[in-house]
């Protein structure tokens, strides 16, 4: 089940008597667990039916306690573990004899209790006896981390969920620009969001005034420069940079770089460059195939190899690895070699 069809589950009052909510990526996490905090219950039924505990603050005999009472005047009470990473759940015990308090409430949940458990930044052990009891009476969440390509359209599909609208273009220098943070991205969209009538489109215009990305100077216009080789524009861009480096970090623009000319190396390799395959192979929206197909052109196989070599070099100097040099001269030393 995604995220989504949970809280359509949720919002239909088709509870389950245990979640497990665990993964690399805690924004779907964070958009579930919020939704039960703040919505599942009345605000008259909470004060004595809502329970909020913190792993590294609580011990599992606290939570199953909470979890074994009865509501008070309400059908349902909610116990939620936030940090449950930092939770000791205990060793398997192979001895059939012995009683494990946690297998033996999970193996048979009270009804009438919703037990949470949100377990952040990493995967619970799916060979525990917990998982598999959970698996069993209640319901897990798996929230995998996004990869890059599909971050932008995530973005278009949060956009559209809001009842707003945003173009290939926008959504992909959102992503850029933001990286994979999804609770990030979703927060800056809410805000710009907050300046639109519902249904409208949210511009680049809009993303540029209000995120603080540069018009002019942005990683876009770099990367358009440089598949057009255009030395003067590019030149601008890098000096900018050098003048708004909290805005422009190294690291960011260095990753971003090796993103673009990875694309263009596997450009180079594919067969069949029909724009719909382009596209597919290469995690792009089909609105920037073109701009690939002429970055491919400026840059063949082998020099789109020595970029990629370049920006592994220079990432590392960055670093302060063999060079003194400060991150604006360093780009600029890097400019250079990419464009001759």
């Amino acid at each position: 089940m995604t995220a989504a069809d949970i809280l359509k589950d949720l919002k239909n009052r088709k509870y389950k008597p245990v979640y497990l909510l665990h993964g690399e990526e805690p924004y779907f996490i964070d958009v579930v667990s919020d939704y039960i905090e703040h919505q599942l219950l009345p605000e008259h039924e909470k004060g004595f039916n809502q329970t909020v505990l913190y792993g590294k603050d609580t011990e599992m005999m606290t939570v199953l306690n909470a979890a074994k009472r009865y509501p008070m005047m309400a059908d349902y009470q909610v116990v939620l573990v936030k940090e449950a990473q930092d939770l000791k759940w205990g060793k398997d015990d192979d001895d059939k004899k012995s009683i494990n308090p946690l297998q033996s409430y999970l193996e048979s949940p009270l009804p009438s209790t919703i037990l949470v458990f949100c377990y952040k930044y990493g995967k619970f052990d799916k060979r525990k006896k917990a998982y598999k009891a959970i698996e069993k009476t209640g319901l897990i969440f798996e929230s995998a981390t996004l990869y890059d390509n599909k971050i932008p359209g995530w973005i278009e599909g949060y956009v559209v969920d809001k009842k707003y609208k945003i173009s290939s273009q926008a959504a992909n220098m959102l992503a850029e620009y933001l990286g994979n943070d999804l609770s990030k991205i979703a927060n800056e969209l809410d805000k710009l969001m907050l300046n639109i009538a519902e249904g409208q489109e949210i511009t680049l215009k809009q993303i540029q005034d209000n995120i603080g990305i540069s018009k002019e100077y942005n990683v876009f216009e770099l990367q358009a420069a440089l598949a057009r080789k255009d030395v003067v524009k590019a030149n601008q861009i890098i000096n900018y940079f050098e003048a708004n480096p909290k805005s422009n970090p190294i690291v960011v623009i260095l990753a971003n770089l090796y993103s673009y000319f990875s694309k263009i190396l596997q450009w180079h390799y594919l067969k069949d460059r029909s724009q719909q395959n382009v596209a597919r192979e290469l995690g792009v929206s089909p609105y920037f195939v073109k701009d690939y197909e002429q970055a491919a052109r400026s840059y063949d196989y082998g020099k789109s190899m020595q970029v990629i070599s370049l920006l592994r070099e220079y990432d590392l100097k960055t670093k302060g690895l063999d060079s003194a040099a400060t991150h604006g001269e360093l780009m600029k030393e890097l400019l250079f070699k990419i464009l001759h």
